[in-house]
């Protein structure tokens, strides 16, 4: 059972983050289909094939995959049981990590919305896409602030997505909103 202090737990660097997505997604396209090619695994992981030669031999030298030659020039990949248990162990961390992200943005955004709503705004731009904007627009509708967009928006304030960071960015003399919100 998790503490409420591993609740609040900052999310882990990205490079952990997309080497556990990485092995993750390479262990589960290997058990979907052992005979993927490592070119095949590259372009269904979005990563250069020698990133995908890295990871698998990472993952041999551990002893989570082994190796067997199917055809003279063909290898197939099989995953070991303790590769089946780095998967689970994967699947729980990239779990975990999704959702410590997701309670810091709703943190940061309804952080920002409250100093938007003291401030005397009703609606606010989001300037940003993706999840995290996302998130953004669902604490909109938690807290009851209309999301604006197009010629209603005027000179409304802006829930600004920068990466992982989000910020209330009031217009030109408006106030003090982009202050390290």
């Amino acid at each position: 059972m998790a503490t409420s202090a591993s609740r609040e737990a900052a999310p882990p660097p990205a490079r952990d983050r997309e080497n556990t997505a990485r092995e993750l997604g390479l262990l589960s396209e290997i058990e979907r289909d052992p005979d993927s090619t490592q070119a095949g695994l590259a372009v269904k992981l979005g990563v250069a094939v020698g990133t995908v030669n890295w990871h698998l031999k990472r993952m041999i030298a551990k002893g989570y995959v082994k190796v067997k030659r199917a055809e003279r020039r063909k290898l197939r990949y099989i995953i070991t049981p303790d590769g089946i248990a780095l998967r689970a162990r994967l699947t729980v961390a990239y779990v975990e990590n999704s959702m410590a992200l997701y309670r810091q943005v709703r943190t940061q955004a309804r952080q920002a919305l409250a100093l938007a709503r003291r401030k005397g705004y009703a609606g606010v731009q989001i300037d940003g896409d993706g999840d995290i904007a996302d998130v953004c627009r669902l604490t909109c509708l938690e807290m009851g602030i209309t999301v604006l967009s197009g010629e209603q928006a005027g000179r409304s304030a802006v829930l600004h997505v920068d990466g992982r960071r989000v910020r209330l960015v009031e217009p030109e003399g408006q106030g003090t909103g982009d202050r390290g919100q």
